[in-house]
C-alpha cells in the first residue's frame, strides 16, 4: 500500500534516489559484493536491501549510510550538506552581514 507522502514527492528526488541506488548497486558489484552479502554486512534483511538498490525513499537513512560505509565511502553522506560547501546558506550569510559595526558605550562605573 503506497503512502501519500509517496504522490507528495517530487519528481527530480525520486530520480535521483534511483540513480543513488543504481550507483549503490554498481559499486556492489564492482566489489564481487552479492546481495545477501551486502545485507548481512549492513545489518538489513534481503527486502530491504534489494529496496535499498532500487531507491526507496521508505528506508532509514541509516540503512543508507550503514550501505555506504561497508562499501568504503566511509563519511560520504556527513559530506553532502557540508557547511563549507552550502553555496546559498554562505551567500545568505553574507547577505545578513551588517553595513557597519558600532561598539556601544557602557555608563562608567562610579
Amino acid at each position: 500500500m503506497r503512502s501519500a507522502f509517496h504522490d507528495m514527492i517530487p519528481s527530480p528526488v525520486k530520480h535521483a534516489l534511483a540513480k543513488f541506488g543504481r550507483d549503490i548497486a554498481t559499486a556492489r558489484r564492482k566489489r564481487r559484493f552479492t546481495i545477501a552479502m551486502m545485507a548481512e554486512r549492513t545489518g538489513v534483511s534481503l527486502n530491504t536491501y534489494r529496496r535499498i538498490e532500487r531507491g526507496d525513499h521508505s528506508v532509514a537513512m541509516g540503512a543508507y549510510a550503514m550501505v555506504l560505509f561497508v562499501l568504503g565511502f566511509g563519511n560520504a553522506l556527513g559530506e553532502v550538506i557540508d557547511r563549507g560547501r552550502d553555496d546559498i546558506g554562505l551567500q545568505l550569510e553574507e547577505e545578513r552581514l551588517p553595513k557597519r559595526v558600532r561598539i556601544r558605550k557602557t555608563p562608567a562605573a562610579s
